[in-house]
């Protein structure tokens, strides 16, 4: 079995932000697979169906970032999954937007929702970073604040047309790939 987190802030105030986009990547998998409609847990929403022959968990946080490891460990715990076998989807500041990139393990970069995690299971899953890109101010002046502000902000309708929906099908497309740990597709996508 395996379980896709797609990190993101409950509430439709939120939908489009950058720091959504593991949100938005879950509920596009969901249409595209035709999965189960979502039903409410504790701390999460979730999808439980098959894609190709794999029995897959989608699973949507629905605490705020901050305390998304709540949600995953009860639903890892509860069906037994290895951490080898969750891969969390989530906002990336330090790649250009739509870059994606799949890395096992590593830091939580600052990132609330991945140091979550790191708390509840450690830091042995798979992470798809998909980039969202810096604010040119942050660039230039490196302020923690302008960061958290700028993931809070929401894709523009340029962005979510030409980037965010190719990134969105992209993995949909080619969600067993990811699911047999053959990344190239995406790893390479610019």
């Amino acid at each position: 079995m395996y379980l896709l987190v797609g990190l993101g802030n409950p509430g439709t105030k939120y939908f489009y932000n950058r720091h959504n986009i593991g949100h938005m990547v879950i509920d596009h998998v969901a249409k595209y697979h035709k999965m189960p409609n979502f039903k409410n847990k504790t701390k999460c929403s979730l999808s439980i169906g098959l894609i190709g022959s794999h029995k897959v968990i989608l699973l949507k946080p629905t605490t705020f970032m901050n305390f998304s490891g709540e949600s995953l460990i009860g639903i890892k715990s509860f069906y037994n999954i290895d951490t080898d076998n969750v891969f969390v989807f989530h906002d990336e500041i330090d790649l250009k937007l739509g870059e994606i990139k799949v890395k096992k393990g590593g830091g939580h970069n600052g990132h609330n929702g991945l140091k979550s995690i790191d708390k509840c299971i450690g830091p042995s899953y798979y992470r798809i970073r998909i980039g969202v890109d810096r604010p040119i101010v942050d660039r230039i002046q490196n302020k923690r604040d302008i960061v958290s502000k700028w993931v809070l902000t929401d894709f523009t309708e340029i962005e979510k047309k030409n980037i965010i929906s190719k990134n969105l099908n992209l993995i949909s497309t080619n969600l067993v790939n990811l699911i047999c740990k053959e990344f190239e597709c995406f790893n390479n996508n610019k």
